[in-house]
């Protein structure tokens, strides 16, 4: 009986401390992606900067350079810069 209170209170103790501020954290990350539109200013998980152009259903499209569009997956964007003014 003892074993199965300490192991209950393990798991709860995990719980707490690992899986619920990391599903907090992913829910303001959904968050974010579904508030993203053209001209917002983006940084990537791999570092790259860039304002979103277009918006599609999986990806977005990133203009990095003049002349220069990347393909980047909603997930992959990390950090907004600067929203654009709308």
């Amino acid at each position: 009986m003892n074993q199965i209170l300490f192991f209950g209170l393990l798991f709860a103790a995990m719980w707490f401390l690992m899986i619920a501020p990391q599903r907090k954290k992913q829910k303001q990350h959904d968050a974010m992606l579904k508030a993203l539109g053209n001209g917002d200013e983006v940084v990537t998980s791999g570092g790259i900067f860039g304002t979103i152009v277009s918006v599609k259903e999986d990806r977005f499209i990133v203009r990095v350079a003049d002349n220069t569009k990347l393909e980047v997956g909603k997930s992959f964007v990390s950090t907004v810069l600067k929203k654009a003014d709308k």
